[in-house]
């Protein structure tokens, strides 16, 4: 799977998204501009000891990212989505890009993507979830969609052996 961020602006957001790709074996795309830089010390804290075994690319600008991805399969997670992110299908190497923090995807970007536009449903008083969340609860769907491919399914006891 590959996230993509576009132009994050909040650095501890990044941080544990970076963290939550580790855990997945997930690729991290960042596009610029970025409201922070990734040398941060909140980027990396966020992301606690993890940051160096990520696997993440940096881009320039969207175009950029468009250039030297031409095959992606891009999903688009935005609160102004007409699919429900459960009911789309989502491939092994599927990209699920979501926008910054402040103002998401541009709806021009959106317009020539309806097809790939996919909301989390909620309450309708709030304007959207946490950057961070959103990514863990769509990234992870994907990944149950594809049965948790080369993931670590049961965990271990230190003392004890389970019965």
């Amino acid at each position: 799977m590959n996230i993509v961020l576009l132009e994050p602006e909040i650095p501890q957001n990044t941080g544990n998204i970076g963290r939550t790709c580790c855990a997945t074996g997930t690729k991290l795309h960042l596009i610029e501009p970025m409201g922070f830089k990734i040398n941060e010390k909140s980027v990396k804290r966020a992301g606690m000891d993890y940051w160096e075994h990520l696997d993440v690319t940096i881009y320039e600008s969207y175009e950029d990212f468009l250039e030297k991805n031409p095959n992606a399969k891009i999903w688009m997670a935005t609160t102004k989505g007409p699919n429900r992110y459960s009911d789309v299908k989502f491939e092994e190497n599927d990209y699920i890009m979501f926008g910054k923090e402040s103002a998401g995807i541009p709806e021009e970007i959106l317009v020539e993507n309806q097809e790939h536009a996919i909301r989390i449903p909620m309450n309708p008083q709030i304007r959207s979830l946490n950057l961070a969340n959103s990514v863990a609860i769509v990234l992870y769907e994907a990944l149950r969609q594809n049965d948790f491919a080369g993931m670590q399914m049961e965990g271990h006891l230190r003392k004890y052996d389970w019965k």
